[in-house]
């Protein structure tokens, strides 16, 4: 985990190197100062030498001046390397976030994710800047201020070891106990996370069916169970406080007592006794900056293991070496496929010996069940999943042997959600290919039947799309979403549901646009709707993760019972291919 996090230093490892340098220089002017007072009070007050305290007096300004200018150079450089720091980690976290699979995804909860860019990083970076300023300057002063002690008397200056001993065990049992419940606790913080963020986007429908109280009491169990592991915890921690005045206030008094003996019998001066209890602050306090390092880095170990998991995470799916950096067609073959989700190789495969050959151009499609793994057969074809056993073609090459950039802009999918981001609805366009002007667009909103909607707004194609869509209808998002699409001049297109907000008749513009105008592109409709694929080239039925069917429509009305029971089912009594079907 130290490795990983320390990686993220980088440009900013001179202002880390620095700002201890600056504690240790301040701390050096401060373990000075007690001394240079014992000089005064012994060698000045005392014996009346004026000049010597003048003297004396002015080095005790310049340390003070000294010292403050390192102290002041030590927080500029630390505030620098720490909010460096976190910058590191939030895009190593990001980039590497960007390169997983969505296998790689379903080990996370969005919720987690954003925890761990947020949260977990402000305590770490928190933590980074206390160990840089604080965790050099305690032990450096502790260190000085020790060894000044033991300079000027032995006995006295054990006191100060034995208190140093007595409030590190006491600090290492807090700590040992505490950092459990931290770990718990960020675990407690997804879970609050999850809830808000799934509150606030399903917000209409909490209202359109009167749950907010169920809500609000589901937020308020998740945030008193943040509320509780805290509780645990600062209890714990609260400890420290007691122990430490404990610590403090028995060296004060046994330093008085033992140094009043000691002056009485001329063993020890004024001064000097001035000094220790200068000094004994100084160690003290030094234990106490460190008592609260040890809290702050005892909240930061959890989030850093968390920030660490999320950088070391490697990518299910990679390019080989020496990809292929070519698609040369939008044929695609399945020969013996089967998958299953997850990294267990007993798991139950969704698709099992799957064999097609689909050619390039042709529109194929699909219909079956929920759960019969429609979807998980097209996510296979961009490779948004690799495949358990058997392998997939595209352009009679296998797609573990392409360059993953050069297979997805090659392959453009609109997936059931459709995702939207907030920008203009050039912006959300232009994801599709980042220098197409604004006759292109409208070109493929024309083919997606976006345009006439589009062009009804205002600002037309410069209108804004709030987060998410939730200024546009379902099917005006979809409309979109296959636009952007489009925009990829891609080699094969995967409509998965994309077109069930949209009525009949638009859905058959669509199609009639696609014939025309994209021929040559490998078409995969995804459809609930016989209408919407009926006229396709061929259409699979899948049941239960395997191939039920595969022809024309005139061919599966001939053979396969499935297919058949749902046409007549549609074009009689409008029913749905889950009622009548054969769903998984």
């Amino acid at each position: 985990m130290l490795k990983t996090l320390c990686a993220q230093i980088k440009e900013y490892k001179k202002d880390s190197v620095k700002t201890p340098l600056y504690m240790v220089l301040e701390v050096i002017m401060e373990t000075m100062i007690p001394l240079l007072m014992a000089s005064i009070i012994d060698d000045g007050i005392n014996k009346g030498d004026m000049k010597h305290v003048c003297l004396v007096g002015g080095l005790m300004a310049l340390a003070a001046v000294v010292g403050l200018y390192a102290g002041i150079m030590g927080g500029v450089c630390g505030a620098r390397a720490s909010a460096g720091f976190a910058k590191n980690l939030r895009e190593a976290m990001f980039t590497n976030i960007q390169t997983y699979s969505f296998a790689n995804l379903d080990k996370y909860s969005t919720a987690g994710l954003v925890t761990r860019l947020t949260t977990d990083v402000t305590n770490v970076q928190n933590a980074y800047q206390m160990i840089l300023r604080m965790c050099f300057r305690a032990p450096a002063n502790l260190i000085c201020a020790m060894a000044m002690a033991f300079m000027i008397n032995r006995r006295i200056a054990g006191i100060y070891l034995c208190a140093v001993l007595f409030l590190g065990l006491i600090l290492g049992l807090i700590i040992w106990r505490a950092t459990r419940h931290f770990n718990e606790v960020f675990r407690k913080y997804d879970d609050l996370n999850a809830s808000v963020q799934e509150n606030v986007s399903g917000i209409r429908v909490v209202k359109a069916y009167v749950r907010e109280e169920y809500e609000k009491e589901k937020f308020r169990k998740s945030s008193g169970g943040v509320y509780q592991m805290f509780v645990k915890a600062e209890s714990i921690l609260a400890w420290n406080a007691p122990a430490m005045q404990f610590t403090v206030y028995t060296c004060i008094l046994l330093i008085s007592w033992f140094g009043a003996h000691l002056i009485v019998s001329d063993a020890l001066t004024t001064g000097d006794l001035v000094s220790l209890l200068a000094y004994c602050m100084n160690i003290l306090m030094s234990l106490m900056m460190l008592s609260m390092i040890f809290v702050m880095v005892s909240m930061s170990v959890a989030s850093g293991r968390r920030i660490a998991e999320v950088i070391l995470e490697e990518a299910t799916i990679k390019n080989r070496e020496h990809p292929v950096m070519e698609v040369p067609s939008g044929s695609v073959v399945f020969e013996n496929v089967s998958f299953h989700y997850g990294s267990d190789a007993k798991g139950e495969s969704v698709l099992k010996n799957i064999n097609l050959d689909v050619r390039a151009g042709e529109t194929i499609g699909i219909i079956g069940g929920t759960g019969s793994s429609k979807s998980s057969l097209v996510n296979l074809i961009s490779r948004l999943y690799d495949v358990n056993a058997g392998r997939v073609l595209v352009g009679g090459i296998d797609v573990r042997d392409y360059d993953l950039e050069t297979l997805r802009n090659s392959v453009a999918v609109v997936l059931q959600n459709n995702v939207l981001f907030s920008g203009t609805i050039l912006d959300n366009l232009r994801w599709g290919d980042s220098s197409a002007d604004e006759e292109e667009c409208r070109r493929v909103c024309r083919l997606a039947c976006a345009d006439d909607f589009i062009e009804s707004f205002p600002d037309g194609y410069h209108t804004y799309i709030e987060q998410g869509g939730t200024n546009l209808s379902g099917g005006q998002k979809q409309r979109l979403c296959i636009a952007r699409a489009l925009l990829k001049k891609p080699k094969i297109l995967i409509l998965d549901d994309s077109t069930s907000a949209v009525d009949t008749a638009t859905d058959a513009k669509i199609r009639k646009a696609f014939r025309e105008e994209i021929p040559d592109t490998t078409k995969f409709i995804i459809a609930q709707r016989i209408a919407s694929v009926m006229d396709a080239d061929r259409i699979i039925v899948m049941e239960e993760g395997c191939v039920n069917g595969f022809g024309t429509h005139e061919e599966l009305l001939q053979s396969n019972e499935i297919y058949r029971d749902v046409y007549h089912s549609q074009t009689s009594g409008g029913g749905d291919f889950d009622e009548n079907g054969g769903a998984a």
